[in-house]
């Protein structure tokens, strides 16, 4: 039975054609959420499938276990950073397909006391999970204005991020995000101004979360966890986790460069299925406005040469 709240599974149809290439295979969802991608993933699997759902939110694995019911499934508490850990050894090298589902998810965002939306009044957390300590409120009331400054700008791409930096310390101590947004209200004006609040809490929320470091970990993870021929399908909501995967995906290493042998072959451990991402169509953004930021990838694991 597919979830029916909290979010739809974004270019679900898509995913599950890039993801599976043998119905009794191996495979990780890396990013469980509600469970609708794995949902849609257990009904076109046969019966000796496995399917391994990770996510570090409680609510999330809480949210799967109501909506799905399934001896294939087993649900793992964790970020996907650590997935080569916390799948078990039976499994490594060996999985048919891996899917991240990037970002911040609808549930997070629509509960108030989570913190993450700059449209409600809340506590200044932002954690994704509570295996993590650092929170927003510690972030914007004891980081330095050198250190949000930078944050801002390099996670949020904010071009304010100095004024609004400097407003921030200058009203510490902040309580809620209403606090926050004030902050950005006072440097940013007009038009503009929900973009910037957009990247403000963006940019945070990544610091909280150390989502680009668990980005790249969770890409070599799940290129090692896979079987020659197995497929890796991220999807993406900003332009900082996108250029992570496409340079991972065309590079192997994060910084796009390009290292060859002897003979001039590509060195890498991950083939991409196609060079620009794709979209969501616009009848399933009429549906989903939450896919409308979408950018999907997909690479194949090599074949290791002896």
């Amino acid at each position: 039975m597919m979830p029916t709240s909290y979010h739809i599974p974004v270019m679900l149809r898509e995913t599950l054609e890039l993801l599976i290439t043998d119905t009794k295979g191996i495979y990780a969802d890396g990013t469980l959420g509600a469970g609708g991608h794995t949902a849609g993933l257990l009904e076109q699997l046969g019966e000796g499938a496995r399917v391994f759902g990770i996510d570090h939110d409680d609510e999330a694995l809480k949210e799967t276990a109501g909506n799905i019911s399934d001896s294939r499934l087993e649900t793992i508490k964790g970020n996907f950073g650590y997935m080569s850990t916390l799948l078990p050894p039976d499994v490594h090298g060996k999985l048919s397909g891996v899917l991240l589902d990037l970002g911040v998810s609808s549930h997070q965002i629509d509960d108030p006391a989570r913190g993450f939306s700059f449209r409600e009044s809340g506590p200044l957390d932002m954690r994704m999970s509570n295996l993590r300590a650092l929170s927003a409120h510690d972030v914007v009331n004891s980081y330095t204005y050198e250190n949000l400054r930078n944050i801002l700008f390099q996670y949020g791409e904010e071009r304010k991020s100095g004024l609004i930096a400097k407003k921030i310390v200058a009203r510490r101590p902040l309580e809620s995000t209403e606090d926050l947004k004030a902050c950005v209200e006072e440097v940013v004006r007009g038009p503009h101004t929900v973009k910037s609040l957009a990247r403000v809490f963006q940019a945070i929320r990544i610091e909280v979360n150390q989502e680009l470091e668990m980005l790249r970990k969770g890409l070599e993870s799940a290129a090692d966890m896979l079987r020659p021929g197995g497929r890796l399908v991220v999807i993406s909501y900003h332009s900082l986790e996108d250029r992570l995967v496409k340079n991972f995906f065309k590079s192997g290493n994060f910084s796009g460069k390009q290292d060859k042998d002897f003979y001039g072959n590509l060195v890498r451990p991950m083939d991409p299925m196609f060079t620009k991402p794709r979209y969501a169509t616009d009848k399933e953004i009429s549906v989903n406005p939450r896919s409308r930021s979408a950018r999907l990838r997909a690479a194949v694991k090599l074949e290791v040469e002896a």
